[in-house]
C-alpha cells in the first residue's frame, strides 16, 4: 500500500506527540472503548479480563483512527482541513501509518488472548473498519463495516466469558443497528465537502436531507431490539424507553426541517438511550 506524504511544518512524529494523538480520532475511540469496558464489567468479567478486553478494543480503535487520517491525508489537504493534524502539517503521514500498523499488530495478540473465537470476532470487526477506511468509504456499502464493527463488540465480550458462550442474537443485532446509525451521524456534517471531493458513500448518495431524516431510524430500531429481543415481557421501563426513543426521533426529524442539527441532536439522545439499555442488558448478553 502506498504511503502518501505531505509537506509538514511540525517535524517528526516524536516531536509532536499531541498531533499524533489527535490523529487517532480520540473522541470516538474513547467512547467505544469505555462502552465496551462497561459492557464487559456488566457481563460479569473479572477486573483482569475486563482490562484485557479494554486494551484490545483500544488498540483496535487507535489503529482504525490512525489508518483513517493517514489514508485520507491528501484528500484532507485538498479540502483545507486544518483540523486534521496531517493535513495541517503537524505530523507526517508516514508516522501516522506507522502508528496505525503498530496498534493493529498489538491488537492481534491482545484480542486472541481473550480466546480464539472472541479474538477472531473482534479482529473481524477491526478488519471491517480498515476496509471502510481503505476502500468501502466511497461505495454504496459504506454502512456495512460500521454494522459489522459494532456487532463484533458485544460478540467479543460474550465469547470472552468462561466457556466462550455465543452472544444473544438481539444484542448483536442491536450493535449492528447502532453501527449504521453511527455511520449516518458521523458522515452527515461532512456530506457537502465529501461530494465535492468525490466521496460517494451511502449517506453521500442519499444526500444531506435524506440522511438527516433517516438518521434516527436505525437507532430507534436498535431500541426496539434491545427492549423486545430478550425473553420475557419488556416491562414498563422498556416500553417507556421505546416510546421515548420514537418520540425523540420524530421530534428531531420534524425540527430538522427548520433547524440544522436538530435531527442529529435527537439521534445522539436516542443513541445514548440505546447505550444505557445495552449496558443494562449486559448480564443477559449470552
Amino acid at each position: 500500500m502506498a504511503v502518501p506524504e505531505e509537506p509538514t511544518a511540525g517535524g517528526a512524529a516524536w516531536a509532536a506527540p499531541w498531533a499524533l494523538a489527535r490523529s487517532c480520532h480520540p473522541g470516538p475511540a474513547a467512547a467505544v472503548t469505555v462502552l465496551v469496558a462497561v459492557l464487559a464489567g456488566a457481563a460479569g468479567h473479572t477486573v483482569a479480563r475486563t482490562a484485557l478486553i479494554t486494551a484490545a478494543v483500544l488498540a483496535g480503535q487507535l489503529s482504525v483512527g490512525w489508518c483513517n487520517d493517514a489514508f485520507d491525508a491528501r484528500r484532507d489537504l485538498a479540502a483545507g482541513r486544518s483540523d486534521k493534524p496531517v493535513a495541517a502539517g503537524a505530523v507526517r503521514s508516514g508516522a501516522v501509518w506507522t502508528a496505525a500498523w503498530s496498534a493493529l499488530v498489538l491488537c492481534v495478540p491482545l484480542s486472541l488472548a481473550c480466546g480464539p473465537l472472541a479474538g477472531a470476532a473482534h479482529l473481524a470487526g477491526v478488519g471491517a473498519a480498515w476496509g471502510y477506511d481503505l476502500r468501502l468509504k466511497s461505495t454504496a456499502w459504506s454502512w456495512l463495516p460500521y454494522a459489522l464493527g459494532f456487532a463484533s463488540l458485544p460478540a467479543f465480550v460474550a465469547l470472552a466469558l468462561p466457556g466462550h458462550p455465543w452472544p444473544a442474537w438481539w444484542i448483536v443485532c442491536a450493535g449492528a443497528l447502532l453501527g449504521v446509525g453511527a455511520h449516518l451521524g458521523d458522515v452527515l456534517p461532512d456530506i457537502g465537502g465529501d461530494l465535492a471531493l468525490g466521496v460517494r458513500g451511502w449517506p453521500q448518495r442519499l444526500g444531506a436531507s435524506a440522511t438527516r431524516r433517516l438518521l434516527p431510524l436505525p437507532l430507534v430500531a436498535a431500541t426496539a431490539v434491545l427492549v423486545l429481543g430478550p425473553p420475557g415481557p419488556p416491562g414498563p421501563g422498556g416500553a417507556a424507553a421505546l416510546a421515548g426513543a420514537a418520540l425523540l426521533a420524530v421530534t428531531g426529524s420534524v425540527a430538522g426541517r427548520r433547524r440544522q442539527g436538530a435531527a442529529f441532536a435527537a439521534a445522539v439522545a436516542v443513541a445514548a438511550l440505546d447505550v444505557a439499555l445495552l449496558v443494562g442488558r449486559g448480564a443477559a448478553i449470552t
